[in-house]
């Protein structure tokens, strides 16, 4: 006699005991689940660290009411009510008014604005020179990282203000100035952490067969080793929004920061220390605005550092 054998045995069938069609309904029912990728893992962790969550409501409120100011705000920045200066807060001027009447309450939104936009701005000029030399100094390696190298060392001998507050002297006040100032001189830690990354994904299996295949250096720095650099180059622009931000705020409390009559939460504190004794109000919620944004980003900062780390799941 000879041995029938089944040739449409399904594989995962005979492997599992389990009949042919119920092995093949789950084989389907698997494929068609959604796979986990990492950002959806990341976002998860992240709204379940409370710090972090905490952080974001916060920096999403700020933003909201930074983008609608005008709607939100009860008075204009520059509106004047001269027959009520120095009033204390109430229901009527929620935060008081300053030494000309005007609301704080609306000064502190409009702000808000001020701050975003520095931290915000900042960033992209700092992403836009700190991004080409970080890549070219990693990628390339060598004489050409030696000698860029040696340009972020000098950058970072000098103290930051300092250098911003020269810059300031020399271009003059305004937003866009300050934009400039701080970007010109905060690309540095970037520039080294881009380098780092770029160091250490240059030698992966991954690259090595992208060079093999003949893909030339620009592609394979922007397509296989840039997109695997991106968690420590997010998390480093996080933190330098709240470092932007507090270094507005010093300029402006030394003045040469915001053109007045436009409000800077450092700015206000720094128009208003001399009445500090009587009318402590006017200094201490700008003061108390400028600690709660850099603290929420510090918290954001940290839980999407600890969010983006695949291995942070395993702690």
């Amino acid at each position: 006699m000879g041995v029938i054998r089944n040739r449409g045995a399904d594989p995962a069938s005979a492997a599992t005991g389990a009949p042919p069609n119920a092995a093949r309904s789950d084989a389907l029912r698997h494929a068609a689940r959604p796979h986990r990728t990492l950002w959806r893992d990341a976002f998860s962790r992240l709204i379940a660290n409370r710090l972090a969550l905490f952080g974001m409501i916060v920096i999403l409120a700020i933003v909201f009411m930074a983008v609608f100011a005008p709607l939100i705000a009860p008075y204009d920045y520059r509106d004047q009510h001269l027959g009520s200066t120095f009033q204390s807060p109430s229901s009527e001027w929620w935060m008081g008014t300053d030494n000309v009447g005007r609301d704080m309450f609306s000064r502190m939104i409009y702000g808000a604005r001020v701050s975003m936009l520095v931290g915000l701005g900042a960033q992209v000029i700092i992403l836009a020179i700190a991004l080409p030399i970080g890549i070219i100094a990693g990628y390339s390696g060598g004489r050409v990282d030696n000698l860029l190298m040696r340009l972020v060392d000098v950058m970072y001998a000098f103290p930051q203000l300092l250098f911003v507050i020269l810059i300031m002297a020399m271009l003059g006040r305004g937003l866009q100035n300050i934009f400039l100032a701080i970007g010109i001189t905060g690309w540095v830690i970037l520039a080294r952490v881009v380098r780092a990354e770029f160091l250490s994904l240059r030698e992966k299996d991954y690259v090595v067969s992208a060079h093999a295949a003949g893909a030339g250096s620009w592609r394979i720095a922007m397509k296989h080793i840039l997109p695997n650099a991106l968690t420590p180059i997010i998390v480093t622009i996080t933190f330098g929004v709240p470092l932007a931000i507090f270094t507005e705020a010093a300029l402006s409390f030394v003045g040469v920061g915001i053109s007045p009559p436009m409000p800077s939460w450092g700015g206000m504190v720094g128009d208003n220390q001399t009445y500090i004794n009587s009318y402590w109000f006017l200094s201490l919620f700008p003061a108390l605005a400028i600690a709660l944004v850099m603290m929420s980003f510090t918290f954001f900062g940290d839980g999407l550092r600890d969010a983006l780390d695949p291995r942070s799941g395993r702690r």
